[in-house]
Formats: C-alpha cells, sequence, structure tokens
C-alpha cells in the first residue's frame, strides 16, 4: 500500500490528523460487509477541525470521522425477492421501510441462529442481473456482484472480470429453508383470498361451521366445490388462525370433521407442501401435520400469510438447509433492471428462503494514490478513536462550546457508519460537554439515533438538515446512484419532525435546464413541505475542479444537448453559475419556497449556508461511467 502520493490540502489539513505519514494508519481493512471497498482505520491526533479564519462558513469547528463516502454501492436483488419480516411473513424488498423488522441471522458458537434485525436503509438502480435457479424450485435474481450463504461460505453471483473471487458454480448448496419465490406469495386483497377467510356469500358451499366467532376471528362456514388458488390461500390463513399451532417445529391443523380435514390437505397438496394426517385422538380430533420441517412450514406461512403473527416465528432457531437448494442453472438476464439493496444490523437477510448478503461491489484497487473520483467512494479513511479523542478535547478548560458542524465534509451518516457506529459516540460527548451540533446529512441512517438525538436535543441545541436535491427517480437513480431515494430521506424528514425537530431540506445543487424549472421546483417544494421541513435552501449547481471533468463525462453520455449550454455556463476554469443565472434563479424559486409556507433563509444566512454545503455539494465524483456524485 502506498500513501506516498497522498497529500493533503492545506484548508483540510486537519481533516486527516496523523495521515502526513504511516504512523497513523493502524490497518486497512477489506470486509464482505463492503466488498469493494477498503477502510484505513486511522488514530486520528484530534477531532475537533477548526475552520479557517478566512471561510464563509458559519461556525468554527467541525467533526469528519470519515474522508471519502462509502454512499457509492452496488445493489443486489429484484424488486419481488421475498424477505422475511420479524412477524413471520414475507414481504416483497420493494414495500420494505427504513426502520422495519425483519430476519437476518447471526452466528452463535459454532452455529449460525435467526435473529431479529433491522432495515437501517435501502436504494434501488438499474443493472446487469442473473437468475439463479435452485433444486427445490427457488429462483433468484440479483447483480453478479450479490453474495448468498453456501454450506462453503459466502459466494458471488458471478466471477469478476479477474476471476478471482469466490462464485456460484452448479452444485453449490446454498443455506437457508428455500422454497421462496414471488408467485409464492399470499395475495390477502384479493376477493377470493377474502371469501375463503371466512368463506362467504357468493360461492358454492357445503356449510359446515368449523369455528364459532370470537374477538379476534370471524365465525367460519363454508367450503366451495371448485376453489380457486386465492380461495385455498385464505382458507389455509382462516383455519390456521383457528385450529392451528406451530410449536417445536411441527405445524399442525386441528379439527374432528372428516370434510374438513380432507380440505384442508387437498389445498395444502395444490401448493405442494407434504402433509400427513395423524391418528384420531380419544376425543376424535384429528390433525393434518406439515411434514419437511422449515422449508414446508416457511411455504405455508408464504401461501396462507396468517393473520396471527405469532406462530410463524423462527426466531433462535438454528440454520440449516433440509431443502434440496442445489445451483442448478444460473442464467445472465438480458439488458438491465431495477435492483434493490438494503443494509440491515446483520449485515444479512432471508431472500427467497435462502440467506442473502448486503450487496456491494467488489473492489480493483490496491493503490491508495487517493483521486477525486473512485477512489473517494472505495477507500474511506476511518477515525476508529474519533469518540476517545472529541471527548478529551471537550475537556480542556479552553474550549468555548461553540456550535460544532458535522456532514461538512463528507457525510457522517454514509454506509460505512452502520459498521463503525461512531456517530452515538459523538453525539453523546457533545451533549454531555453541553456543546450544541448540527448536522447535515443525506443518509437516512439517522433514523437509527432519533432516540439519542432527542436525549441530546433535551441538553444542548440540534440542529439538523437533510440534503435531497433530485426530486425525479430516474435523474436521482443516474447522478446519485448510491444514495437512499428521494422518498425514503423525505420519509427520514418526516421521522425526524415527528420526534420533535425543526428539519431544514437542502434544495442544493440546482441543475441548470434539468431541475430548474417551475414545475421541477414547485413539485419539490410540495414534497418538501409535506414531509414536513420547516425551511428550504437552494443553490445552483457549484462544479469544483476535482469533479468538472466527471460531470462533464456524465452530461456527455447522458444529456449530450446540454453540453454546449453548461459550457457556456462554466466556461474554462468557472465553478460557479454566473450571478445573471444566480439571481435569474432567487427571482424563481424565493416566491415558491413562501407560497409552500416554508421559511427562507436570510440573504446572509443563505449565501453563508451556500458556503457550508459547498464542500458537500460536490464531493468526488464516482468512477467511470458512473456520474458525479453532485452532493
Amino acid at each position: 500500500m502506498r500513501w506516498q502520493g497522498q497529500t493533503i490540502d492545506d484548508a483540510d489539513a486537519a481533516a486527516l490528523p496523523g495521515l502526513e505519514n504511516r504512523s497513523g494508519i493502524v490497518q486497512s481493512v477489506t470486509t464482505p460487509e463492503f466488498a469493494g471497498m477498503t477502510f484505513h482505520e486511522v488514530l486520528a491526533r484530534s477531532a475537533l477541525n477548526a475552520v479557517p479564519a478566512v471561510s464563509r462558513m458559519p461556525f468554527r469547528w467541525t467533526i469528519n470521522p470519515y474522508r471519502g463516502c462509502s454512499h457509492a454501492c452496488v445493489y443486489c436483488v429484484d424488486p419481488r425477492t421475498l424477505v422475511l419480516c420479524a412477524d413471520g411473513r414475507q414481504r416483497p424488498i420493494r414495500d420494505l421501510r427504513t426502520g422495519d423488522e425483519i430476519i437476518g441471522t447471526e452466528r452463535q458458537g459454532r452455529c449460525r441462529r435467526y435473529i431479529r434485525t433491522r432495515v437501517q436503509a435501502k436504494w434501488t438502480t438499474r443493472k446487469t442481473a442473473y437468475r439463479v435457479t435452485l433444486a427445490d424450485g427457488t429462483e433468484l435474481i440479483a447483480s453478479g456482484d450479490h453474495r448468498f450463504l453456501t454450506d462453503r461460505g459466502w459466494k458471488h453471483v458471478a466471477d469478476a472480470h479477474d476471476g478471482q473471487r469466490p462464485h456460484l458454480t452448479v452444485d453449490n448448496r446454498l443455506m437457508g429453508f428455500g422454497g421462496g419465490t414471488p408467485q409464492s406469495a399470499s395475495a390477502p386483497d384479493s376477493a377470493d383470498y377474502r371469501r375463503g377467510y371466512p368463506a362467504s356469500e357468493g360461492v358454492s358451499t357445503i356449510t359446515r361451521p368449523f369455528s364459532l366467532r370470537s374477538e379476534t376471528r370471524a365465525r367460519m362456514t363454508g367450503i366451495p366445490v371448485f376453489p380457486s388458488k386465492d380461495w385455498r390461500r385464505g382458507f389455509l390463513s382462516g383455519i390456521f388462525d383457528a385450529e392451528g399451532s406451530c410449536s417445536r417445529g411441527v405445524l399442525r391443523i386441528s379439527n374432528r370433521d372428516p370434510v374438513l380435514l380432507s380440505t384442508i390437505m387437498s389445498a395444502l397438496r395444490a401448493f405442494d407442501i407434504p402433509c400427513t394426517l395423524e391418528p384420531p385422538r380419544v376425543n376424535g380430533v384429528r390433525s393434518v401435520r406439515v411434514t419437511g420441517g422449515l422449508p414446508s412450514r416457511m411455504k405455508f406461512f408464504a401461501v396462507a400469510s396468517p393473520a396471527i403473527t405469532r406462530k410463524p416465528s423462527i426466531e433462535g432457531t438454528a440454520v440449516k438447509s433440509v431443502a434440496d437448494l442445489r445451483v442448478i442453472s444460473i442464467e445472465e438476464l438480458p439488458g438491465t433492471r431495477t435492483l434493490v439493496d438494503i443494509t440491515t444490523g446483520t449485515g444479512d437477510f432471508v431472500a427467497n428462503g435462502v440467506i442473502s448478503h448486503n450487496c456491494f461491489a467488489r473492489g480493483t484497487h490496491q493503490y491508495l494514490d487517493l483521486d477525486a473520483g473512485h477512489d473517494f467512494d472505495s477507500q474511506i479513511v476511518v477515525k476508529t478513536n474519533v469518540v476517545d479523542v472529541l471527548r478529551r478535547e471537550l475537556r480542556r478548560g479552553s474550549w468555548q462550546h461553540e456550535t460544532v458542524a458535522l456532514g461538512t465534509n463528507t457525510d457522517p451518516y454514509q454506509r460505512a457508519e452502520g459498521r463503525y457506529r461512531l456517530m452515538p459516540g459523538i453525539i453523546a460527548a457533545l451533549a454531555d460537554s453541553g456543546t450544541p451540533m448540527s448536522i447535515l446529512t443525506k443518509g437516512t441512517l439517522i433514523r437509527r439515533d432519533i432516540p439519542l438525538l432527542v436525549e441530546a436535543a433535551a441538553r444542548v441545541p440540534v440542529d439538523i438538515q437533510l440534503s435531497i436535491a433530485m426530486y425525479d427517480e430516474a435523474l436521482q437513480r443516474s447522478i446519485e446512484p448510491g444514495t437512499p431515494s428521494t422518498q425514503a430521506r423525505l420519509d427520514t424528514v418526516r421521522a425526524l419532525t415527528d420526534a420533535g425537530f425543526r428539519v431544514g431540506v437542502f434544495l442544493m445543487p440546482v441543475l441548470p435546464y434539468l431541475t430548474d424549472s417551475v414545475d421541477a421546483i414547485d413539485s419539490a417544494l410540495r414534497r418538501i413541505a409535506d414531509a414536513g421541513a420547516a425551511h428550504a435552501v437552494y443553490g445552483a449547481l457549484h462544479l469544483r475542479a476535482g469533479v468538472k471533468p466527471w460531470f462533464f463525462q456524465w452530461l456527455q453520455r447522458e444529456r449530450p444537448d446540454l453540453v454546449a449550454a453548461y459550457r457556456g455556463l462554466y466556461p474554462g476554469a468557472a465553478s460557479e453559475a454566473p450571478k445573471g443565472y444566480r439571481r435569474w434563479l432567487a427571482e424563481r424559486i424565493r416566491p415558491l419556497i413562501r407560497a409552500h409556507g416554508l421559511r427562507a433563509q436570510s440573504e446572509q444566512e443563505h449565501d453563508r449556508m451556500r458556503g457550508m454545503l459547498r464542500a458537500r455539494t460536490n464531493p468526488a465524483p464516482l468512477a467511470a461511467p458512473a456520474p458525479a456524485t453532485l452532493f
């Protein structure tokens, strides 16, 4: 690893204490959770960074626990992929939201077990995908970089160009219970499903009551002569809620009516769920028992989606592969398609019944001559001791308890924060010392720390801003391919507002000819106001030297019709839009801010806020052919 080529700008020298030579490096880490990234863990000499007196920024101190940004990532699975939730149901990954409880896994001693975890972040993009088919019929659609757990460890879906990474091949055996496909999910909103749970008017039935009405369930009576699959799903759901049990890994549905028992077995077999009819008990009650272990039980729950959620839980169960989860084919799919990625507390989740890792691109760089492009996204400097150093600095008698800004250089809630968890300690240290703080982020991971931020706000002023610039989904995916979606960030604004914070939204940068129309601005401000934001700050695109070439590459590829116009606005070495354009933008956007009931910053405060964001408006661009990350 080479650090000889690394240089630090004078204005940013304090941002990387200890890296003037190699003595500050503790270790460089590559990890499956963040394949494609290298984390250079350093011992920082200081945590509080003084802003030069000549700066226009409206604060004197910053903390940057990270240098570089891990928001740029590669995505994993088809939006229809079923994810096992903590309540035992399986939901398409596209329907998950930040904060949802799902099931992940954790190694406990020699055994890996299913445990509860939460969705910490979610992204979407378009990429080439592969279809992996297993012997039990399970299908998985994922990017080639995605990884699944096999009986021989984690393996990517496809080989890398260098042929060096472990990847799936035919006859590899995946871990989990399998049996999951998007088509196996129940459809509880269909009319036939509702008629089956319970059967009701309008369906030809043999009337036989099998469950009396109670506070938690309706009376169930009918069995149709020619039931549809959705009716069978609803029927299995209703009869399981009324008469079913799942204890010690055995799923049973009990009754004494032979017609009803026969109908249960017929419905199970219609979905290829193996079962057997047990001998009658003394009271004449018999049980239909689902056989085949966990795979069959989980298939039942995916098919029926019962209302009572305590019964399907597999929390604490050991991860074993009873089903035939051998890979029988791996097929590259034509074109590109939308894929979804989530980050979880355990670093994995259960996708279509198999253990699936959070997915990222595998890196190929072996040097640390950091540049403003791909290295910014893949070579992340982490100040692992930042909390201890910060507490020491805050105890100094000379500390004046001035506001400290986080997020002025790189995002403190980027994806790496999910691994290193530095922000809880930073927030606690500042609050304990009586130091006000300001946080600027475009990451939804801040929702994890809302309780801690509420506690801190009871002792010191806490200012929170979300950076949300793109409100067109296609444009957002193209320009910010590794960041949380616009809606996810707006949901974060709402969560913070509901927690009592007056949240600001930075509508920056406004892109000439792309996001500066009245309709685009009006729509963005409406969504910002609906999310509960207190104020909005705007600013035109700023193209500093390190980003400008990368942005024009993106422009040439995606919007060649605008290249000439942009060269006119940003000629030569110009980094800022001309005053005429900025004046025109102000005249257009300020009335709309007021019209939506948002508070606008004063002219002086607004200009200074724009200065604060300038370091964040255009951090380093992504490697070609991806576009520059603009803020």
